[in-house]
């Protein structure tokens, strides 16, 4: 019993020993341990915020391009022009700060933003904007003026000059930077893009031949994202069914699906008989959002007091019947993927008791009835190439002195609220004289793997 009396007190000693030698540092470790424990507990949201985060995308994109023509959506991120277009068509500054029209249209003054750089460290001044345009010349006063001297006046200048530039093989000044390039001949096989503040967060476009190999590429796990996509059926399958599949769909307003009329046809010369033809066709398109004048709705320059044309086929068979055209069969010459929609347009047709042909062509032909094709639309109203006499791309040869007024007055206009009202009589007489039919903006769709 004392043995266990004398052991139990030389512990107590022992440990009244070390806590007179160590207690200070311990007490002072413990609540040194305590403030830290409470410091990471609330800063941790903002810790975890500066630790760069890693996203890496492998992207497949359906189309041949070369390192001279890669997609927009593509050069937008790497580059940025002197202005940039908003989606009501608004002119916005982009790398030059502010401009100034002078010489009654003919000259554009641009003050550069002086804090901008390249993705290469290099800074932006006048002597990297290096548009190179016809009839016009540059002048650069100091390192962030530059003035553009044009023979004609050109009032969509101000959306020319929002085309991206860059210096030494596309280094420019957007949020990306391009990595790593692969070619097959001169084709794009892959292009790696980084995030130039975040070196973690990567883009690789792949380029695929057609959609098929492509939606075979993402089901085999070579991609986690197809983007540009006509549509999302894959055999008997839809990924929009697909449980780990987000599906978004997008409107491509930049192009348009048309039917274009040959003016010059001996039946479709007839005014009334192409209103007639406008008139029987569908209100709504599966393939895309239903059009029914050559502009986006939502722009400054779309005409919102005009009536659209939906079907009324008592109208179109009344049109017919005015225009005293006896005519059985009409003939549509089609690009291969708006065959299907060929096919709907010839069943509208067919309510007026018109059969039609459909031949399938890889590019605009040179003689057609019909044509059904589509239009890259600009991001200015300016569509002087499109339906003036004089142009090679006036593909339903339409000729009308009114209209041509108009589109030449148009691109010589600086006031805006003078454009819009040019622009809004132009579409007016323009769906008078219904040289085309405008069907629809295409969906395009994006499908990523969670």
């Amino acid at each position: 019993m004392p043995m266990i009396i004398f052991k139990r007190r030389l512990l107590f000693w022992l440990i009244r020993a070390y806590l007179k030698k160590w207690g200070k540092v311990i007490v002072f470790s413990f609540l040194a341990g305590l403030v830290i424990f409470f410091i990471l507990f609330y800063t941790s949201s903002i810790l975890i915020r500066l630790i760069p985060t890693q996203k890496n995308e492998t992207i497949g994109i359906v189309g041949f391009y070369t390192t001279d023509s890669l997609p927009s959506f593509i050069t937008n991120k790497i580059a940025d022009g002197l202005t940039t277009v908003d989606s009501k068509g608004n002119i916005k500054p982009d790398l030059a700060k502010s401009w100034v029209i002078s010489d009654k249209g003919h000259t554009y003054t641009f003050k550069l933003d002086s804090n901008r750089t390249f993705s290469d460290g290099h800074h932006l001044t006048s002597t990297d904007v290096n548009y190179n345009f016809s009839g016009v010349s540059v002048e650069r006063p100091n390192s962030y003026t530059i003035s553009f001297h044009l023979k004609e006046i050109y009032s969509p200048f101000l959306v020319t000059v929002s085309r991206p530039i860059f210096r030494n093989s596309y280094v420019g000044t957007g949020k990306f930077r391009i990595s790593n390039v692969q070619l097959n001949g001169n084709f794009l096989e892959t292009i790696t893009l980084v995030d130039n503040s975040n070196r973690f967060n990567t883009e690789k476009y792949i380029f695929y031949s057609n959609p098929d190999v492509l939606k075979t590429a993402f089901l085999l796990g070579e991609i986690n994202k197809m983007t540009m996509l006509p549509d999302t059926q894959y055999e008997n399958y839809n990924f929009a069914n697909f449980p780990n599949d987000t599906v978004t769909r997008n409107i491509q307003y930049y192009k348009l699906v048309t039917l274009f009329y040959n003016t010059q046809d001996s039946v479709l010369s007839d005014n009334q008989f192409r209103d007639a033809l406008g008139y029987a066709i569908q209100d709504n398109f599966s393939q895309g959002k239903r059009a029914y004048l050559p502009y986006p709705p939502g722009v400054w320059y779309y005409n919102t007091t005009l009536i659209p044309k939906t079907q009324d086929i008592t109208h179109a068979k009344l049109l017919i019947e005015a225009s005293g055209q006896k005519v059985s069969t009409l003939d549509i010459k089609t690009l291969s993927q708006y065959y299907t929609t060929a096919q709907e347009v010839a069943a509208d047709f067919a309510k007026l008791g018109i059969k039609t042909k459909i031949e399938q062509v890889d590019s605009i032909p040179s003689k057609f009835q019909i044509y059904l094709g589509e239009i890259s639309l600009p991001k200015d109203p300016d569509q002087y190439t499109l339906w003036h006499e004089k142009q090679p791309d006036n593909i339903s040869l339409l000729i009308d002195k009114r209209i041509d007024e108009y589109l030449e007055q148009g691109r010589q206009t600086i006031d805006q609220s003078k454009r819009q009202t040019i622009y809004n009589n132009f579409q007016k007489y323009l769906s008078d004289r219904e040289p085309a039919t405008f069907l629809y903006f295409p969906y395009s769709y994006t499908v990523t793997r969670k």
